[in-house]
């Protein structure tokens, strides 16, 4: 019988040994190659500029579409007014205007007496209340339910 001096286990685990370090000097090899080259140019570094080709027709500005468009009006802010009538009864209610002197003169074209008019603050304090109930901000005073 010959003798063996390397166990058939530490064999196996040498050979093992070896391919793992011969994979891994191949991929530090592969990886050198890979990130130290230097890049390929494969496309040109000339910018081209095409121009596009823009036909403005200003022919449309002559058009009846165009000369009977109306001008944008200015925004109207909501008033809250008291006033009295031609019998002295007391009136309450809401107005449209863009400020607070056309709001009075709309006012006065109705043949109102103006006591108080205020502009309607944007929002609302409380969520669940209705869009079309429109609530007038009162600075000293806090409604609240109980």
């Amino acid at each position: 019988m010959a003798v063996v001096f390397i166990s058939p286990k530490k064999r196996q685990k040498v050979f093992f040994m070896g391919i793992t370090a011969g994979f891994l000097i191949f991929l530090i090899v592969v990886s050198f190659l890979v990130f130290l080259s230097k890049p390929m140019n494969y496309s040109s570094t000339v910018l081209v500029f095409n121009k596009p080709k823009v036909n403005i027709d200003m022919s449309v500005f002559n058009s009846n579409q165009f000369k009977n468009l109306l001008p944008l009006t200015i925004m109207q802010l909501q008033y809250s007014y008291t006033a009295t009538d031609k019998n002295n009864k007391k009136q309450t209610g809401f107005i449209s205007a863009a400020s607070e002197a056309e709001a009075r003169t709309i006012l006065q074209a109705m043949q109102l007496a103006i006591s108080e008019i205020k502009e309607v603050e944007v929002g609302r304090d409380d969520p669940f209340v209705p869009y079309y109930q429109a609530v007038v901000a009162q600075p000293t005073a806090v409604a609240t339910k109980k």
